[in-house]
């Protein structure tokens, strides 16, 4: 999802208003002349309430009103924050079969690319919500923004936090092959991951390399928010035990248990797991084309270096998160 997006500015608000209020009193009178009728409600002749403005504090729900079909738009109760090529959009679509759960279905990138949209701009794209639903968003990138944590917590100091992290390595390597599919010129894997490939130095300047540091990322996220707002999730147990693993994410919601093993099945082809019936539709359903690409053969010697770069960071990661993900 861009910038692009527009609001609705304050004209075309008092245009819509005074066109409902017309249809309004048409009805009425074409229905109540011929006899007597109960009066209009009065909330239907009062004007719409105002917006909130660009970069405003929200209020403690972000609740922007209640609509004619029911629901209201709110900002996000808690926010996928990454990791780009972890398993994000495959836990979004799980969650997404929960009742209790609205998302929105692209990134929104508002923490990272668009904050100078504005609160107002990034509540309109959420969808719609009743009491008692979470309204969720995912964009993996804000992981790794120094400003996001920041941003999120002058939204909103209670916003849960889910992270999915996944071996480095094979993250790295997964992240690669997506930019080689769009781009089949690129340099080898070994040449954009080694500074020098004689002495092993890795390149961490290189955002497949970076984005695989996760403690050092996750340092950031803590100078504001504590580590009981964070969900840490297993990209290779979504894989391997996804109901198992979505059971952890519902406790962390406080939702009920209702996405369970029945849910899903394993595609052989794909090599990890697809709804059975995902939100909206009766039938089978894969992610994309894009998930599950079979990945460039790297040789050996390249990925036992970036397994030793990335232990020491590993076994950090571990110690501050209380979670060891047995990537060593």
């Amino acid at each position: 999802m861009g910038c692009s997006g527009r609001l609705p500015g304050p004209v075309e608000g008092r245009r819509a208003s005074l066109l409902l209020t017309m249809i309004l009193f048409f009805t009425y009178f074409f229905y109540c002349l011929p006899g007597p009728c109960e009066p209009l409600p009065p909330a239907l002749l009062l004007p719409p309430p105002a917006a909130l403005p660009d970069g405003a504090a929200p209020t403690a729900a972000g609740d922007a009103g209640p609509a004619l079909g029911g629901g209201s738009r709110r900002f996000p109760q808690a926010i996928i924050v990454g990791v780009k090529k972890g398993g994000t959009r495959a836990l979004l679509e799980f969650l997404r079969v929960h009742p209790g759960v609205r998302a929105v279905g692209a990134e929104p990138h508002f923490f990272d690319r668009c904050y100078e949209k504005g609160l107002r701009w990034y509540r309109s794209l959420m969808p719609r919500t009743l009491e008692g639903q979470i309204t969720m968003e995912k964009t993996p990138s804000y992981f790794v923004t120094k400003e996001a944590p920041r941003r999120i917590y002058n939204m909103s100091r209670d916003t849960k936090l889910i992270v999915v992290v996944r071996n480095p390595v094979t993250r790295a390597i997964s992240d690669y092959t997506q930019t080689l599919s769009k781009n089949p010129t690129i340099p080898s894997f070994q040449d954009l991951a080694f500074k020098n490939v004689s002495t092993g130095l890795i390149d961490t300047s290189w955002s497949a390399v970076r984005i695989g540091i996760y403690a050092k990322h996750l340092d950031n996220w803590l100078q504001y928010f504590p580590l009981s707002k964070f969900l840490f999730v297993s990209g290779e147990r979504l894989v391997s035990d996804p109901a198992g693993e979505m059971g952890r994410v519902q406790d962390f919601l406080g939702l009920k248990r209702v996405v369970t093993d029945k849910h899903f099945y394993f595609n052989q082809t794909k090599g990890f797991p697809c709804l059975k019936k995902p939100e909206g539709s009766s039938k089978p359903r894969c992610l994309g084309k894009s998930k599950g690409r079979p990945h460039p053969k790297i040789e050996r010697q390249v990925v036992q270096r970036l397994q030793e770069f990335y232990r020491p960071f590993n076994m950090k990661f571990y110690q501050m998160t209380g979670q060891d993900f047995g990537w060593d």
